[in-house]
């Protein structure tokens, strides 16, 4: 399991880890005027408690403890047996797309993939599983956070990036880095985090409709 220092110098946990997130999570949401619920906010936290232990977020391979590729994981999905299986597989996906993107996105510019595609394929397999739920047993109790955290990823994913960053869980003082995540995903905390640091960016439409 992971510890680290609080801003204020305590210790993390085990013992008070989930406390900690929660309070955290709360203060990100507020910081960031994500409108939420409080079944959303349990799942995140609960998302924070369970990655923050390496041993939960990597799996074992031939080649040692990795963190398995989202197409890889995808794949699995779709050619699950059985719709339980399938929903499983797709919630481990959209759980680690959104954890990594939130807490190791800087790591994300040294791989093939970028923040963009862990935003698009976590928000997607959330929205799956927000469409399939009412056939699944007792999935309506998760329908609506499924769909939240579909509809507002990226929200989640810069509440992630505050939470983190608070907690030292990344460096979170890349200016370059910061730019290149609002290029890709329109983030508005990567926009006031340019901001905050005296540049102004502005948006360059497109063809197509995207900017660069």
């Amino acid at each position: 399991m992971y510890t680290h220092d609080r801003n204020d110098g305590a210790l993390i946990t085990g013992m008070n880890i989930r406390e900690y997130f929660h309070e955290e999570v709360h203060q990100a949401i507020d910081k960031q005027q994500v409108a939420t619920s409080a079944e959303v906010i349990c799942y995140v936290v609960n998302l924070l408690t369970t990655f923050v232990h390496a041993d939960r977020l990597y799996e074992q391979t031939a080649d040692g403890r990795r963190l398995k590729p989202l197409a890889l994981m995808y794949s699995e999905a779709i050619e699950a047996p059985n719709p339980n299986a399938r929903h499983a597989l797709l919630r481990r996906l959209a759980d680690v797309a959104l954890f990594v993107c939130g807490v190791f996105s800087d790591s994300l510019s040294r791989r093939a993939v970028d923040v963009d595609y862990y935003v698009a394929m976590g928000g997607s397999a959330y929205a799956c599983l927000c469409d399939d739920l009412p056939c699944w047993v007792n999935g309506k109790a998760l329908q609506e956070v499924f769909g939240e955290l579909a509809g507002k990823f990226l929200q989640y994913v810069d509440v992630l990036n505050e939470v983190s960053e608070r907690a030292h869980l990344n460096s979170g003082s890349d200016t370059l880095r910061a730019y290149e995540v609002w290029l890709k995903t329109g983030s508005r905390r990567a926009w006031r985090r340019l901001r905050d640091r005296g540049l102004q960016p502005i948006l360059v439409p497109a063809i197509g409709g995207r900017h660069h």
